[in-house]
């Protein structure tokens, strides 16, 4: 799923992201900034996923069936599911430009025919707020995985150096995490050129095994190797795929972030450049093993990316190794604040606060509570695992979990929206389908040795996630039961009240009837404003809204009027901002004559058809906690009056 979603390209340099994120700039300066940023996860796979498959939970003996046909698994799994899967079709189902589970799952609403939807559109958000949910879980795991794995090269050095290997790596975790609020612009800029130097390193440190034993260049695209492993050992083959995974994790980001830099320029990344290192990097680390002997091999195959190297450059492959992992780290970081403020857009959870840390780059936020909450489960990951091995066990069922999920989203897609002819959807479907159960299957196996973990988390975060968005709507509905048309309030309300200079805004839900805030008002303050505005703020199914959808105005006379103000998903809200914009409600608007007024309601649990009792408590600590809409619209502090009544769900 999209473990560095959309978002994570934030850290590019300015003129590498403009406007409201979209990719902007020549060709070859996107491509260097989708290096830096989008192929993170994917291109630190090496440094565990080759050595996983045969030095893990479940060893394979380093010989000429095994690595043959494991590189084989990996090739061919990177052509299918990466370049074919994801760049070639998944990447064609943007949502005006932006990518991920989020804003595929939001296309799909916003574009199937109303009878289609009551057929399948509760499933299909189901599933991608489920994929959303593992990415959490993913997200956990990935900072901890590859800052571990490339600390633990320090070993191949110097042995004695083992004990130092996970306080190093909550040393740099924790500094990676403590300069989030800061915003990441200037470190962002280095991003693409380590991440370029890295993948050249990984070619050539491939290439020169690959000179020694180049048997290995044809055996790796030749996929009878695969099968023939299979036929020959079919559940070792089968267990061996839980790992050969970890070769394709962070395929997703590809299409997540494909709203910062752009399809061509990812697309030809990956085609020209990344997937081209990958593979001479994992071919050499199978040449490397059938150079030696049996037993060399043994002591290899425990860390072969950094026994590629020259004992005198192991150090600075150490080095190097550790600021990619890093980089990767602080795209999923980013990716999760990203995903988290979509989440929030979209109704899914409840609002939190949010800064943002570049006046130029609006995708540049930090999310503290998401921060340090990461920060806790990832130390905590690092403490409980101990190794980079013990924790390839936990990784990969989510990825492979929101791939498969993917892979519905994307059958919707093409069958419901593009309209593809079975003879073509069906036969690729199946591909997909067939390899991305056999990956999830496979991962399935890890559950007890740590792939609990992220099921675990993604559970938790599921169910968050669906009782903010059930118990929002139960609300939303249990005001309007109790609501008074508008049209009914202002003829007995606007010739009886008295009415008071300025401009009142009632900030509320819905888009009809009368807000709770201004029956409050006028029932304990007896008086209306010369101007009363009944505001409402609406997130679209869509990235971005401009133009005149902008904002829509309703005039009901007697100085009442609706406002409707539409953003999309990915947008920053800014009230006041909108409402200087606003031409046809009477005066200017000026902030020193306007009051706005909030409703803040306490919620009571009962009995009545909706929730279970725990769920509607769940949802009250929610709301409790949750962030202000003062700050969160952006309204001037001391212009906010707010009014609180009690609602039973």
């Amino acid at each position: 799923m999209n473990s560095s979603a959309a978002g994570t390209a934030e850290t590019a340099t300015g003129d590498q992201v403009l406007g409201h994120g979209h990719a902007q700039g020549s060709l070859a300066k996107m491509m260097v900034g989708a290096v830096g940023i989008v192929f993170g996860d994917i291109g630190t796979s090496p440094i565990y996923a080759f050595r996983e498959t045969f030095a893990g939970h479940h060893t394979l003996r380093p010989d000429v069936l095994h690595i043959y046909g494991v590189l084989s698994l990996i090739f061919w799994s990177m052509l299918i599911i990466v370049a074919l899967k994801y760049v070639t079709i998944i990447m064609r189902a943007d949502n005006k430009g932006e990518g991920g589970s989020l804003a595929l799952l939001a296309l799909i609403n916003r574009s199937a025919a109303e009878g289609e939807k009551k057929k399948w559109t509760v499933g299909i958000v189901m599933l991608g707020v489920f994929a959303t949910a593992l990415f959490y879980g993913d997200s956990m795991i990935t900072p901890a995985i590859s800052v571990l794995s490339a600390v633990e090269g320090l070993t191949t050095v110097q042995a004695g150096f083992e004990p130092y290997v996970v306080p190093t790596a909550i040393g740099i975790l924790v500094g990676l995490f403590a300069i989030q609020s800061h915003g990441t612009a200037r470190v962002g800029a280095l991003f693409g050129p380590i991440m370029l130097i890295y993948f050249l390193t990984l070619a050539m440190l491939g290439g020169m095994h690959i000179v020694k034993h180049p048997q290995v260049f044809y055996e790796m695209f030749n996929p009878l190797n695969a099968l023939q492993f299979y036929l020959a050992e079919p559940l070792p083959a089968f267990i061996a795929m839980g790992s050969v995974v970890l070769s394709v994790t962070g395929a997703e980001a590809l299409y997540a972030d494909m709203g910062h830099f752009g399809r061509r320029p990812i697309k030809f990344s990956w085609l020209y450049f990344v997937m081209p290192a990958l593979l001479l990097n994992y071919m050499g680390q199978g040449a490397l093993l059938l150079s030696q002997d049996p037993a060399e091999a043994l002591e290899t195959v425990k860390n072969p990316f950094f026994f590629l190297a020259p004992e005198g450059l192991r150090l600075p492959l150490v080095i190097l190794a550790t600021m990619a992992t890093i980089i990767a780290s602080q795209a999923v970081i980013s990716g999760a604040f990203s995903v988290t403020q979509q989440a929030i857009q979209l109704g899914f959870i409840p609002r939190l606060r949010i800064t943002h840390t570049s006046e130029h780059a609006a995708g540049q936020i930090y999310i503290p509570v998401v921060n340090w909450a990461l920060m806790i489960m990832v130390i905590l990951l690092v403490l409980m695992f101990g190794s980079s091995s013990n924790l390839a066990a936990a990784y990969g069922i989510a990825v492979t979990g929101a791939m498969l999920i993917d892979g519905v989203l994307i059958t919707v897609v093409l069958i419901t929206l593009w309209k593809w002819p079975s003879w073509k959807a069906i036969p690729l479907l199946v591909i997909f389908f067939t390899i991305d159960i056999l990956y999830f299957g496979a991962n399935l196996l890890k559950v007890p040795d740590g792939g609990w973990f992220p099921l675990l988390i993604g559970a938790i975060a599921f169910t968050l996630l669906t009782t903010w968005a059930k118990g929002r709507k139960l609300m939303i509905d249990r005001m309007a039961e109790a609501s008074l048309p508008i049209e009914v309030f202002i003829k007995s309300a606007a010739t009886s009240a008295a009415r008071v200079p300025g401009t009142a805004v009632f900030m509320t839900t819905s888009m009809t009837g009368v807000p709770h805030a201004l029956l409050h008002n006028l029932k304990h303050n007896k008086v209306l404003h010369e101007r009363v505005m009944l505001l409402t703020v609406r997130i679209e199914d869509v990235p971005f809204v401009g133009g005149q959808r902008r904002i829509e105005t309703k005039d009901y006379g007697a100085g009442f009027y609706r406002i409707i103000i539409r953003y999309g998903f990915m947008e920053e809200i800014d009230v006041p901002a909108a409402l200087a914009q606003v031409k046809a409600c009477g005066p200017q608007f000026k902030m020193m004559d306007t009051s706005f007024f909030l409703a803040r309601q306490t919620l009571i649990a009962s009995a009545r058809p909706g929730m279970a009792i725990w769920r509607e408590k769940l949802f009250a600590w929610m709301l409790r906690n949750a962030e202000s809409a003062m700050e969160f619209f952006k309204l001037p502090t001391n212009r906010v009056v707010e009014l609180g009544s009690q609602v039973e769900i």
